[in-house]
């Protein structure tokens, strides 16, 4: 399901659970924005037919009465909604503490937070650990960017934004006008999946190379959002991920570990430096660039010149 789909049933259920009178078609409109954006009486009343029909088959009650003044009125009342108490047992307890705490920064911290003194009283004992003898291994995802937030509240409202964006091959960061669709968090790295509105196409930006705020601008997207944003994959091809070919480097031996891990080849070469063989596939020179001094291309010749180029814009930035 679409998310701005989602958004517009979820809107409408909480308007009929909050109400404490029949409200009408005409109420409901006014009360939500996709369904003052519908344009015409007809491509509300299909939108609002279609949705109402959509919660009814998730399970919410809907009852259809008259108001006082003789209109068709609908309200989901909440005797008629309520769930059964939540009962826990311990392992399905921590399953969801251990889910709860693994945001740990950003505003998300403060949600997460309250969601597990919820289940706690739901039935999570004090003294239940939620990681078990994993403890060493307590799960986080970081969110070091300021970026994240901005464009996570951009993701969710469906909000066109501006920012500063420094590509690893360029000395300066140049302006981008993104509609924002997805975030997602790749070995270590965040990173927002859009339309680039000045290029015409989808793009995937790391937001550690986002500068300065994030801007947000007014007006609708201009492309449809897809129902599946491949971030990771996107992101995977750039690293190599799917490649047939081989690159041949050196390496400092107490450095570049995820370097190590991709490797098919290690040699010791004596003197703090080793040789790897890894994946060569499109996006591994910005990857390398990365590394710095620690990393020295010693064939393909195209890549070991893409390296060279990208150190070079970076030195003079």
């Amino acid at each position: 399901m679409a998310i701005a789909k989602a958004e517009r049933l979820m809107n409408l259920a909480l308007c009929l659970l909050g109400t404490r009178r029949p409200l009408s078609k005409r109420e409901l409109r006014e009360s939500i924005e996709a369904y003052l954006e519908a344009g015409s009486d007809d491509s509300f009343n299909r939108m609002f037919e279609r949705d109402k029909d959509d919660l009814r088959e998730l399970g919410l009650v809907i009852e259809t009465v008259e108001n006082l003044d003789g209109e068709v009125g609908y309200l989901a009342r909440r005797d008629s909604n309520r769930l059964p108490p939540i009962t826990l047992d311990a392992e399905e307890a921590a399953a969801l503490g251990l889910a709860a705490k693994v945001w740990q920064q950003a505003r998300l911290a403060g949600a997460a937070s309250g969601a597990l003194q919820k289940l706690r009283a739901a039935g999570l004992p004090e003294d239940v650990d939620p990681y078990g003898a994993h403890g060493a291994l307590e799960p986080r995802i970081p969110v070091h960017e300021a970026a994240f937030e901005p464009l996570m509240l951009a993701c969710r409202d469906r909000r066109p934004v501006v920012f500063d964006y420094r590509k690893a091959n360029a000395a300066q960061p140049g302006q981008r006008h993104v509609e924002p669709w997805a975030l997602e968090c790749w070995r270590g790295h965040w990173y927002l999946a859009g339309w680039d509105r000045d290029r015409g196409a989808e793009r995937v930006f790391r937001l550690s190379r986002i500068t300065g705020k994030v801007r947000s601008r007014g007006g609708r997207f201009t492309v449809p959002v897809p129902d599946v944003v491949t971030v990771r994959e996107t992101v995977a091809s750039w690293a190599g991920e799917t490649a047939d070919r081989s690159a041949r480097i050196r390496l400092r031996s107490d450095a570049g570990y995820p370097l190590r891990a991709k490797a098919t080849v290690v040699r010791e070469l004596g003197d703090g430096w080793d040789e790897l063989e890894i994946p060569y596939g499109h996006g591994l020179d910005a990857w390398l660039v990365e590394f710095g001094p620690d990393v020295v291309v010693l064939e393909p010749a195209e890549l070991r010149a893409d390296v060279v180029d990208r150190l070079r814009a970076v030195a003079k930035g």
